[in-house]
């Protein structure tokens, strides 16, 4: 087996202990990180299809599945420091390219379009998306199509992405579009979007909501420490019939 494999493997491990921090040691990451298991399975598996034993790396790619919830084809072609963040329900099609540095959450798909019209005429084609290097996907985004993502670009949680996305940007919505100037920093991200980078109308509304129900929170708090900071003097308070009472003298 290549030497090549080992130093794939060794970057996947370093960029999850990196990039999680909920990662304490490289022995838990081995050991509990399904992640992790589905990168080193495909490892395995793309080095058997390229010396054309296929249908045994299609076997093992299977088994990865059952094990990870994570499905990837053995042509995939990945390169190092990749690292699949919890993971679960992830699919990466079969002619997808992903660069150096790339972070996907669960629930991403890196897809075809129409993948069960013209099957024929889709087979040995460029039909899934090719991924630059330190890209962050966020969970539930899906990335259809022969596309190209840049380098140091963000795709947002949710996000359908159906056209190319040029370097150092973000993208968020449905359709994708962008909300990030090329000049955006080159930092780690988790989930592809910051709060300070929404861009979409309902989830400004959401937050405005959410800040505002925290000045009130705020507000009745201090009415309430001034309420309970008042001397209440000892008397019986006067009922409805009393003040009639005292009306009619």
């Amino acid at each position: 087996m290549s030497k090549n494999i080992f130093k794939l493997i060794k970057s996947d491990l370093h960029a999850a202990k990196k990039r999680d921090p909920a990662a304490r040691s490289y022995l838990e990451i081995i050991l509990t990180y399904s992640g992790f298991h589905a990168i080193l399975f495909h490892r395995v598996c793309h080095f058997l299809w390229k010396i054309k034993l296929k249908l045994l790396s299609r076997f093992i790619a299977n088994v990865s599945r059952v094990f990870t919830s994570i499905e990837i084809h053995p042509a995939v072609i990945i390169d190092e420091g990749f690292f699949i963040d919890h993971g679960s329900g992830l699919v990466i099609g079969e002619t997808s390219v992903i660069g150096k540095n790339v972070t996907i959450y669960q629930q991403a798909t890196l897809g075809g379009l129409a993948p069960s019209i013209n099957s024929d005429l889709q087979r040995n084609v460029k039909r899934h998306p090719t991924i630059g290097n330190n890209v962050i996907i966020g969970s539930g985004a899906q990335i259809l199509g022969p596309i190209f993502i840049g380098n140091n670009s963000r795709i947002g949680t949710n996000a359908v992405v159906l056209k190319n996305v040029p370097e150092s940007h973000t993208y968020v919505g449905i359709p994708a579009r962008k909300v990030e100037s090329p000049q955006q920093k080159e930092s780690f991200e988790a989930y592809g979007v910051s709060e300070g980078k929404i861009d979409d109308p309902n989830k400004k509304s959401i937050l405005a909501m959410f800040n505002e129900l925290h000045l009130l929170n705020e507000k009745i708090n201090l009415i309430e420490s001034k309420i309970s900071s008042v001397p209440f003097r000892n008397e019986k308070i006067q009922t409805d019939k009393k003040i009639k009472k005292n009306k009619n003298k």
